[in-house]
């Protein structure tokens, strides 16, 4: 089975109540019994976290697959520097070649070696990135070079990097899903969790569940990601997403919910022909030819893998988080407040 195919049969799984789950519970309750003995050990102090000499912002989720979180940290990068803070961001670099010590990540940074959300970090967010499997030893290598708050990108199950607050994002259309535990669910720890985490942001609306809903989920706030305009990759030409109106492109998505890009488009009565990889799955020029002159999209995550040495056809869409400012507010006030309670202590 290939890797985009176990991926659709996990997703329908998870997420549609496909057949053949069951035969993956047993590994569920394995991973449950790892998990529940991995955090006692950090509770207990027998394995070590570290803290560091600035906040740490943790901006993760307890699914497998993507969810928003990227755009949530750009926001939350973006609002930290409106109230005068230097923010910098740490990352594992999933997807990427590279391991072992911390590496600075630049715009033009190669996203084969230090995996493409930290390249996309590095282009839109206009504030370090380090990449490092220890994110307690990226985020020092932050501090050292200036910055005074610390988010975290994914890592919301990295308990040895101490944190000073957590955002938990949640897809609204898909949920928890089955509400499992790996690998029989998308659960990377269990639903409870959300109870623990001090805010839950949901991309979109939780639409309707067959599972009693958490308190944070029913507390939780909704936020949008809006794309208006498609540019080259090749950097030669932006242009609204409503001229393409009325006609047929293929869209390609490597990312955790394809289904959310295909709907961005089709929103603005765009015809899709859809094209569905593995989330972080590489791709190459030979991957986007199709054997016609339709227009290619792709998503921005996708785009920084292939560069800009791509002819006029290829566009790639970026997105940006919307949510309502009387919403917001409170997060960022109470995320302000424990900043300058840690830099005052």
């Amino acid at each position: 089975m290939s890797e985009t195919r176990a991926y659709s049969w996990l997703h329908r799984v998870w997420y549609e109540d496909g057949g053949g789950g069951w035969l993956l519970l047993p590994l569920s309750g394995l991973y449950w019994l790892v998990i529940v003995i991995r955090k006692y050990l950090y509770d207990r102090g027998i394995i070590r976290s570290d803290r560091v000499s600035a906040p740490v912002v943790v901006v993760g989720n307890i699914t497998a697959g993507g969810t928003g979180k990227t755009p949530t940290v750009l926001w939350l990068v973006d609002e930290l520097q409106k109230r005068g803070f230097t923010p910098g961001i740490v990352s594992r670099g999933y997807g990427g070649s590279h391991s072992g010590s911390s590496m600075r990540v630049a715009a033009d940074s190669e996203a084969s070696i230090v995996g493409d959300e930290p390249v996309l970090l590095a282009r839109r967010g206009g504030c370090p990135v380090v990449i490092d499997p220890d994110r307690a030893r990226a985020a020092t290598m932050l501090i050292a070079d200036g910055v005074d708050v610390v988010i975290s990108d994914d890592g919301l199950q990295h308990y040895r990097l101490q944190r000073d607050y957590e955002i938990c994002v949640v897809d609204g259309t898909r949920g928890l899903g089955n509400r499992r535990l790996l690998p029989a669910g998308p659960l990377r720890e269990r639903a409870e969790r959300l109870d623990d985490v001090e805010q839950v942001l949901v991309n979109g609306r939780l639409e309707g569940s067959e599972y009693v809903l958490t308190a944070a989920e029913q507390n939780a706030i909704s936020f949008d990601l809006v794309g208006t305009e498609a540019r080259r990759l090749n950097a030669s030409l932006s242009r609204p997403l409503d001229g393409f109106a009325g006609s047929t492109v293929h869209a390609v998505a490597a990312i955790g919910n394809p289904q959310r890009f295909f709907d961005l488009l089709r929103a603005r009565d765009i015809q899709v022909i859809e094209h569905r990889f593995a989330d972080h799955a590489s791709l190459e020029p030979a991957d986007l030819e199709f054997g016609d002159d339709f227009e290619v999209f792709m998503t921005e995550k996708d785009a920084v893998k292939l560069g800009t040495g791509m002819g006029d056809r290829f566009w790639y869409v970026p997105v940006d988080l919307s949510i309502d400012e009387i919403d917001a507010a409170p997060i960022l006030e109470q995320i302000e407040s424990r900043i300058r309670g840690d830099h005052d202590g």
